[in-house]
């Protein structure tokens, strides 16, 4: 499985999902981290305001930050390697980088042209 690490922008919280003003980008993407976790994937997120020392412990994250500056944040980094910078990718993303499938979503069961208490079914 892969590891997944997200480097953000100074936030209020680890998510960005509280204050009165959410980016409506941030319950999505958090949602999709859940996601690749529940895949068995290594998912781990770090906030420029509450984990500075992980920024400072990172070399490929401090160059982009020295070069680039905070413009650069988020950094989505997928086992020692920038796969995003200055967005948030989108589950379709997270799953190609990861070599995670989509499951296609699941539909109901439709009864067939002849009702669905033909047959042997025991419905009626």
């Amino acid at each position: 499985m892969s590891k997944v690490q997200i480097y953000d922008k100074a936030m209020c919280c680890s998510t960005g999902v509280c204050g009165p003003q959410v980016d409506p980008v941030l319950p999505t993407f958090a949602a999709d981290l859940d996601w690749l976790k529940q895949q068995g994937h290594d998912v781990a997120r770090f906030n420029l305001a509450q984990d500075p020392t992980k920024f400072a412990n990172n070399a490929t994250v401090q160059k982009m930050l020295t070069d680039e500056g905070v413009e650069c944040l988020p950094l989505v980094i997928v086992d020692d390697r920038v796969v995003s910078r200055s967005e948030y990718p989108s589950r379709e993303n997270l799953a190609m980088w990861t070599g995670t499938a989509l499951k296609p979503n699941a539909s109901l069961p439709m009864a067939d042209d002849s009702g669905c208490c033909s047959g042997d079914t025991g419905c009626c």
